[in-house]
């Protein structure tokens, strides 16, 4: 197909070939009308062998429907010699001798306009349109012919940021969130809608920090304007003592969530009910199971968390002692003993915090599963959010991964006699057995490795390796593959286009003991391109640098996104 576009529409142009058209788009396409998706259910059917599905397409010159996959409209096209269809569910216009989909601005135009008309007739408004420069900003890119090229081996996004006094636990963080590829684009695209009116807002100053950036300047940045906004809004980090990067991260985004405004008025699809660029991003939902020994009844309950927060072996935390099995196997390019402790021990204790959405705070506590023995807790809010879990504490007889934590960790357990709850169902006490699963995840996962032990007895920095993947499936983990699991045995998905799928993008290290230490960062910049930011050194790092670091904080990015 030529870059001025395809020669053969012109034959199709010809008449009442743009009404034509949109009786197709209505008819066949986006069928906006209850009665025209009743029309559409049952004469949409291949001509040649029946079926509904197969890419089912429409020639533009005759009425005839042909599946794409089983090529029954490239044989009608090529003995009716009718050289264009239209596809049934995307409303994409083919053209067989150019054997591609094609564009025509005049046909692009009439789609996109019966496609609104039919969103309006169901109710649902206008869910999404694409970007389409207005006559300023035509003006403006005429102004400003210079383009900036993104390449392979281009830099721009990687910079360092000054130690404004013990405050690596806070450029660790800030490289993490500029890296995270959503946020990126959110910000870098100008979304933010300020309705503050002094200048305190931090989604402000974060979009200021993402133009900074990416703005191409290789000097390193001086963050002293977040640090102060930090201060003023999370003031148990004020001052200038060393401070946890976790609880930074949980800082942040707390007063990122609370200073941002849900523009669009759209119903959150997220466990928060929020709709906000950062629980968009970064909340999931954890669904807990708890089952009656007795009667086999079900309470099930959904809280939502930011973040993961995991004991590691060696700790003085309390364990709940694992299930039977473990069958070796691999999932998630990883090989599990069934003797190692594993990251889903860490998992089986838990705690979730919710950040505040509206009105004033609250400092009641949400215990996430716990919730469903006693109802009075659901509904409040706190300041953060956060789940913590137990881990196993005997020794290790294997690596442990972040695939062994959660293969345990969605194991279902019995809670003993000294547990028991009561049965709605039974209207007593009963011994029960709880099952945790991913029932929404987040675009971000974020997994936190608690190094530092804190108790009226010990302070220290636990220094356990935990192998993490560069990819990892979540699928095994979801409430939806909960019937599939038989015995702890996993059914893996061979699904390419998994949206379950997460990629590794940063991770945050601390080196040194609990009294003096300092964080860097790994960022991935392009697929396999790591870099180490270490304030305002940003050095190239290796893949094995980063899978063989210690790991405080891991962050996973989703490799498929839903519109919604």
């Amino acid at each position: 197909m030529s870059p001025a576009g395809c020669p053969h529409v012109n034959g199709f142009k010809v008449d009442n070939w743009k009404q034509n058209l949109r009786v197709i788009y209505q008819c066949f396409v986006w069928s906006g009308s209850v009665e025209t998706r009743k029309r559409k259910a049952k004469s949409c059917v291949c001509h040649m062998c029946g079926a509904h599905l197969n890419r089912l397409h429409s020639c533009l010159y005759c009425v005839f429907f042909g599946c794409f996959a089983k090529k029954h409209i490239h044989e009608h096209a090529k003995n009716k010699r009718h050289n264009l269809a239209i596809d049934l569910l995307y409303g994409g216009i083919y053209c067989f001798v150019c054997q591609d989909y094609i564009y025509d601005k005049d046909m692009e135009q009439i789609a996109k306009e019966e496609q609104r008309k039919a969103w309006k007739l169901q109710g649902v408004g206008e869910k999404y349109s694409t970007w389409e420069p207005t006559k300023r900003e035509l003006e403006l890119l005429r102004h400003n012919p210079k383009r900036r090229k993104m390449t392979t081996n281009c830099t721009i996004g990687l910079r360092g940021l000054i130690n404004l006094g013990n405050t690596c636990f806070m450029n660790c963080i800030v490289q993490a969130l500029t890296h995270t590829p959503l946020l990126r684009d959110f910000f870098l695209s100008d979304r933010h809608k300020c309705e503050m009116q002094s200048n305190s807002c931090l989604v402000c100053e974060m979009s200021q920090l993402f133009q900074e950036f990416y703005s191409g300047h290789r000097s390193p940045h001086i963050p002293f304007r977040l640090l102060h906004l930090v201060w003023t809004h999370a003031r148990h980090l004020a001052g200038y003592e060393q401070q946890d990067a976790h609880e930074f991260l949980i800082a942040a985004l707390d007063v990122l969530h609370r200073h941002c405004k849900d523009d669009n008025g759209k119903k959150a699809n997220n466990p928060n009910n929020c709709n906000c660029i950062i629980d968009q991003i970064f909340t999931g939902g954890l669904q807990s199971d708890v089952t009656c020994q007795v009667c086999h009844g079900v309470s099930t309950t959904i809280d939502p968390f930011w973040d993961i927060s995991l004991d590691l072996p060696g700790s003085s935390t309390p364990f709940w002692p694992l299930s039977p099995g473990g069958d070796g196997s691999t999932l998630n390019g990883e090989s599990h003993l069934s003797g190692a402790t594993t990251l889903t021990d860490c998992l089986r204790r838990y705690l979730i915090t919710l950040p505040l959405s509206q009105g004033p705070p609250h400092s009641q506590t949400v215990y996430a599963g716990i919730s469903s023995l006693y109802p009075s807790l659901r509904g409040h809010h706190t300041h953060r959010l956060s789940m913590q879990v137990s881990h196993h504490s005997t020794p290790l007889s294997g690596a442990t991964t972040l695939t062994d934590c959660l293969r345990r960790f969605t194991r279902p357990e019995h809670l003993g006699s000294g547990a028991k709850i009561k049965c709605s169902g039974c209207h007593s006490y009963q011994e029960s057995t709880k099952q945790l699963t991913m029932k929404k995840l987040p675009i971000v996962a974020c997994f936190h490795l608690k190094r530092f032990e804190h108790s009226a007895k010990l302070r220290r920095k636990i220094i356990t390796y935990v192998s993490f993947p560069l990819e990892l499936d979540m699928t095994p983990f979801m409430a939806s593959s909960k019937e599939n699991r038989m015995n702890g045995q996993y059914q893996q998905s061979v699904d390419v286009f998994n949206d379950n799928k997460y990629s590794l993008f940063a991770v945050v290290n601390h080196q040194g003991t609990l009294e003096s230490g300092h964080y860097t960062t790994f960022i991935r910049q392009h697929m396999d391109q790591w870099f180490k930011c270490d304030d305002a050194i940003i050095t190239k790092a290796s893949n094995k640098d980063v899978l063989d670091s210690e790991g405080y904080l891991l962050f996973y990015h989703k490799q498929f996104l839903e519109y919604e």
